[in-house]
């Protein structure tokens, strides 16, 4: 019998007519003139929200259309607003909206949650334009009372139908662009191209086929600027032109950690896009293991959760329970206790020798392809079925293993 969980699975393997929605990121360059029209805006789109927020915390609960009508108002109050894209300017009510609906669905699910509040200048730093206000074309973005601006991209797909484009502002001060595709087609995906990956500290990524990739950790190998950019910080006097200038510094290495950290999870998860159709991984319960205060700077710098989403929009993903990945044997199915020190599967049943990762990795993919029902002698090349030569592994088995397996040489 099939559970609800795993019939949606297959209805979004089988389904090839649905629309998927695609997102191109892509970096601005604008001119003095062009800056100075877009911190216009910004700040234009932040008086309408807190005006908006102003609203709730006044009258209460408001609809999309009464803070429509609440926007014609504020433009006949203030003129000014009249010289900024309305389709722009309406789309804040659609934020402002799905900003108070939140709150009340984490209530009902019993989560505490607080009242909307005004945002600063330094904190909003996106505008939206839907449908109209915009155009590429020639390596330039045409936007509405903005300007003609210098975009670097890579070559657009031609059946794209561009909706969206959001327009944000990082910390260290770079505009980008974020063009929305909603016309994209989920491709046909074949399970016989499918791999299971199993995450980690030591090796971020180790695949079923038996490629590892190992941890980058971009936040510790530079904590050493860090802290003396945090040193700084706290010296200087709260206000001063010097403490601006240590917390921009502070932002700009951050964003540079942040920037290798995506770098590496794009080129990882473009690599498995390319070579399979599925890809299958443990559902990790993240917030749990964060609870390991030994453990907590690792797990968080590893952003598992961002590269399932990568994952996720470049191929079809599908999370198995992770429960028992590394006990079980994927030979023969027994359970091999072990500890994290133990990163060596040793399985005393049928004599089976490799990595625990690895032996982790084929376990995801063998749940996934039950899910569908697909049996596994078809995926010979990705599971084992019997006993194989494993070459030796220049690591020293840990004597935690032994005193858990009884194992004795």
């Amino acid at each position: 019998m099939v559970k609800p969980a795993q019939n949606k699975m297959l209805k979004c393997c089988t389904d090839h007519s649905a629309p998927l929605q695609r997102t191109f990121k892509f970096r601005l360059h604008p001119d003095h003139n062009q800056q100075k029209n877009l911190h216009g805006t910004l700040g234009a789109c932040r008086r309408v929200y807190n005006k908006l927020v102003e609203k709730i915390q006044n009258e209460g609960f408001q609809s999309r259309n009464d803070f429509n009508y609440f926007l014609t108002e504020l433009k006949e109050s203030e003129p000014w607003l009249y010289q900024y894209h309305s389709k722009m300017l309406q789309m804040i009510s659609t934020q402002v909206d799905g900003a108070q609906k939140a709150p009340v669905q984490l209530r009902k699910n019993g989560h505490r949650t607080g009242t909307l509040k005004f945002v600063k200048f330094s904190e909003y730093n996106t505008c939206v334009y839907n449908q109209s206000g915009f155009h590429i074309k020639d390596g330039f973005l045409q936007i509405l009372r903005i300007g003609k601006i210098r975009i670097i991209h890579r070559q657009i797909p031609e059946d794209s139908t561009i909706r969206q484009i959001i327009i944000s502002k990082s910390k260290s001060g770079k505009w980008h662009a974020c063009v929305v595709d909603m016309d994209a087609v989920i491709p046909k995906i074949l399970l016989k191209k499918s791999v299971g990956i199993d995450v980690g500290i030591k090796n971020f990524a180790y695949d079923s086929d038996g490629f590892q990739t190992p941890n980058q950790l971009n936040l510790q190998k530079m904590l050493k600027p860090l802290i003396r950019v945090q040193r700084k910080i706290s010296r200087r006097q709260k206000g001063s032109k010097n403490h601006k200038k240590a917390v921009r510094w502070y932002q700009i290495i951050y964003e540079r950690i942040k920037n290798k950290r995506k770098d590496f999870l794009h080129k990882l998860s473009t690599q498995y896009a390319k070579k399979y159709d599925a890809v299958f991984v443990g559902r990790l319960a993240k917030l749990n293991r964060v609870k390991n205060h030994t453990l907590a700077r690792s797990i968080l710098d590893s952003r598992w959760g961002i590269f399932a989403n990568m994952l996720d929009y470049k191929t079809m993903l599908f999370e198995v329970p992770a429960k028992n990945t590394t006990i079980n044997c994927s030979g023969c199915g027994s359970m091999v206790p072990k500890t994290l020190a133990a990163r060596i599967h040793r399985c005393d049943v049928c004599g089976l020798v490799l990595d625990r990762d690895h032996n982790a990795a084929i376990n995801v993919l063998k749940k996934g392809l039950d899910i569908f029902g697909v049996l596994n002698h078809s995926r010979e090349a990705a599971v084992p079925q019997e006993l194989r030569e494993v070459t030796h592994v220049e690591i020293m088995r840990s004597r935690n293993q032994e005193e858990a397996t009884g194992f004795v040489r």
